[in-house]
């Protein structure tokens, strides 16, 4: 069972001490630039530690753009010592839930960008309901769902 628990400082040293495997490092940004971001955006995001049995097994987080307007999910990753588990996939099934309380504003659309070398994590979110809108800035694509209740 996969659990989202609000980063506090409480359990902010756990994202920090989480990892990527390797060659990984440019598919994802870590969580100590994510969280730096956080605080920037401090009143339109909210950042979570990904929680398996009791432990930090890894991050994500959301982030309300009031110029569009629509949700995104920046940084989503899991440890490397506990890929392969599914725990992305559920995790991820979470955050969706999180977004449709609507907890920053109202919008259907839940955005996020992919490094289009990144075929795991693309096949996630693609069985997750996200689609590749065609806007590509380098090596990352933006793909788009639309919440439904």
């Amino acid at each position: 069972m996969v659990e989202l628990r609000k980063i506090t400082e409480d359990n902010f040293i756990d994202a920090f001490n989480l990892k990527l495997a390797p060659g990984q490092e440019c598919f994802v940004s870590h969580p100590i630039r994510s969280l730096a971001q956080a605080y920037v955006y401090r009143n339109q995001c909210q950042p979570f530690g990904i929680y398996a049995e009791n432990k930090m097994i890894g991050y994500v987080m959301v982030i309300y753009d009031y110029d569009v307007p629509e949700y995104d999910i920046w940084h989503m990753m899991i440890d490397e010592s506990m890929q392969g588990h599914g725990y992305g996939n559920e995790a991820l099934k979470q955050v969706i839930e999180f977004i449709k309380t609507k907890p920053f504003g109202d919008s259907e659309r839940v955005a996020l960008t992919c490094n289009k070398n990144n075929v795991i994590a693309r096949k996630l979110y693609e069985r997750e309901g996200f689609s590749a809108t065609g806007i590509e800035d380098e090596d990352e694509i933006e793909m788009v769902r639309f919440l439904t209740f």
